[in-house]
C-alpha cells in the first residue's frame, strides 16, 4: 500500500501538523509505504510527488475550506483522495465534492454529525481519532526537575494545585467558563493558581483583557490566575502537563481536543464540556468530568467569503438555527472542580484510569493501523 500524506510539513508546532505527523509514522510503523507533502506545496512539487510516487490513496488533513487542496488536486491527477477532515462549527461548500467520495475521515463522532446536519452526505465517513506518543506523554512526577521548574517558573507553590488550560486564546479553550467557576469556590480552595498558557496573537490580548474584565466584576482574586502569553516547542508539552493537578479546557467548539487527550496520558483528570470531541475522549467519572452545556451560540446567517471557494462576499442564511458554539454550565464546573481540589485520593485514581484509557484507545500506531485497514476495505488496495 502506497499513500501520500497532505499536511503541514515539516511538522509545526500546532496541532494538525502534529496529527499528521503521528499517522506519518504510524503508517511506517505498519509497514505502509508513505510519503510526507506539504498540502501547501508549489504546484509542480505537489505535481511530482503525484506523477512519480503514484500513491493508492492521498489523505489530506485539514476543513472543507481546503477541499481544493486536499481533494480536487489528487482528483485532477486521477488519485483517490480520502481526507481526514476536522471541523469549525459549520460546512459552507464542497458539499457535494467532498459527500460522492467513497472514503473521508474525520476526527471525532461530533465531526461527521457537523458534516451530517450542513448537507453532506457522511455514508462513506469513517471517524479516525488522534493519536498520542506514549513515550513522549506519560506520568512523570512533581519531583522531576524539569516538572519543578515550571510550576517555580509560573508562580505555583508547592502547597498550591495548579489547574491548567493551553491552547490559541484560552478563550475558546473555556476560560471564561472556568474563571465563573472558580469565582464559586474560591473561599471554600484557598490554595491553588488556575494557569491559563496562550499564543501570542491579537486575540489572546483583546480576551485577557476580557477575562481580566470579568474577573473584575465577579469580584474574584485575579491574583489566582496567572496567565502565560508565549509559544513553546510541543517537547515542552509533557513537563507542562505533569506540572498540573487539573486539566481544565471545557472548550466552545473542540473537534476533537488533542491537549485533552494528552492530558490524560499524563495522568491528569480532565474537566471538559459533554459536547462535541471531548465526548469521544473523557470518559465521564472515570478520566474526568464532562460538563453539562449551559448555552451555546445559534446562528441563523453567516458570513462567507472568496477564500471558501464562493465568487462573492455575502450573507448565507440558514433554514434553522445552527450551533456554531458551545459554553459549559459554571455550576457543573465548580462542581466538578471542587470535588478534584478537595480529594487528593480521587485525583490520583481518575489520573490512573485517564493513562489506562489513553494507552488502550488512542496509541499512534494503533490507530494508524486502523486507517490503513480501513483504506484495505473501504478502497480495495
Amino acid at each position: 500500500m502506497k499513500i501520500l500524506l497532505l499536511y503541514e510539513y515539516p511538522r509545526k508546532d500546532w496541532s494538525v501538523s502534529i496529527q499528521g505527523d503521528l499517522l506519518r509514522r504510524g503508517l511506517i510503523e505498519n509497514g505502509v509505504d508513505c510519503l510526507p507533502c506539504n498540502h501547501m506545496a508549489r504546484r509542480r512539487e505537489k505535481e511530482w510527488y503525484f506523477k512519480f510516487f503514484k500513491p493508492d490513496a492521498v489523505i489530506g488533513l485539514g476543513m472543507w475550506i481546503d477541499t481544493p487542496n486536499i481533494i480536487n488536486e489528487p482528483l485532477k491527477y486521477g488519485l483517490q483522495p480520502a481526507p481526514w477532515l476536522l471541523a469549525d462549527g459549520w460546512v459552507a461548500n464542497y458539499h457535494k465534492t467532498i459527500g460522492d467520495l467513497p472514503l473521508v475521515f474525520v476526527t471525532s463522532e461530533w465531526v461527521k454529525k457537523t458534516y451530517k446536519r450542513d448537507g453532506v452526505d457522511v455514508k462513506n465517513f469513517e471517524v479516525l481519532h488522534v493519536g498520542f506518543d506514549a513515550k513522549e506523554f506519560r506520568p512523570i512526577s512533581k519531583s522531576h526537575p524539569g516538572v519543578a521548574e515550571i510550576r517555580k517558573m509560573y508562580g505555583v507553590k508547592n502547597d498550591e494545585k495548579m489547574i491548567l488550560t493551553v491552547g490559541g486564546d484560552v478563550t475558546s479553550k473555556g476560560a471564561q467558563e472556568m474563571i465563573r467557576a472558580l469565582a464559586k469556590i474560591d473561599k471554600q480552595f484557598p490554595n491553588y493558581k488556575y494557569v491559563c498558557q496562550s499564543g501570542i496573537s491579537r486575540c489572546a490580548k483583546d480576551h485577557h483583557k476580557e477575562e481580566l474584565a470579568l474577573m473584575k466584576e465577579l469580584k474574584f482574586d485575579s491574583s489566582k490566575v496567572i496567565y502565560i502569553e508565549d509559544e513553546f516547542h510541543h517537547d515542552y508539552m509533557p513537563y507542562l502537563l505533569n506540572a498540573c493537578d487539573i486539566y481544565a479546557a471545557p472548550s466552545r467548539l473542540e473537534g476533537f481536543g488533542m491537549i485533552q487527550l494528552e492530558a490524560m496520558a499524563c495522568g491528569k483528570p480532565v474537566i471538559s464540556i459533554d459536547a462535541m470531541g471531548p465526548k469521544d475522549t473523557v470518559v465521564h467519572g472515570k478520566t474526568g468530568y464532562l460538563a453539562k452545556v449551559g448555552s451555546t451560540v445559534d446562528l441563523m446567517e453567516e458570513w462567507v467569503s472568496k477564500d471558501m471557494g464562493f465568487k462573492d462576499i455575502f450573507r448565507m442564511k440558514f433554514d434553522k438555527p445552527k450551533t456554531l458554539a458551545y459554553r459549559a454550565d459554571a455550576d457543573e464546573l465548580a462542581k466538578f472542580t471542587a470535588d478534584l481540589l478537595a480529594d487528593d485520593k480521587l485525583r490520583e485514581k481518575m489520573g490512573r484510569q485517564a493513562v489506562e484509557h489513553a494507552l488502550a484507545n488512542f496509541q499512534y500506531k494503533h490507530l494508524a493501523k486502523r486507517c490503513a485497514d480501513i483504506l484495505e476495505k473501504k478502497l480495495n488496495i
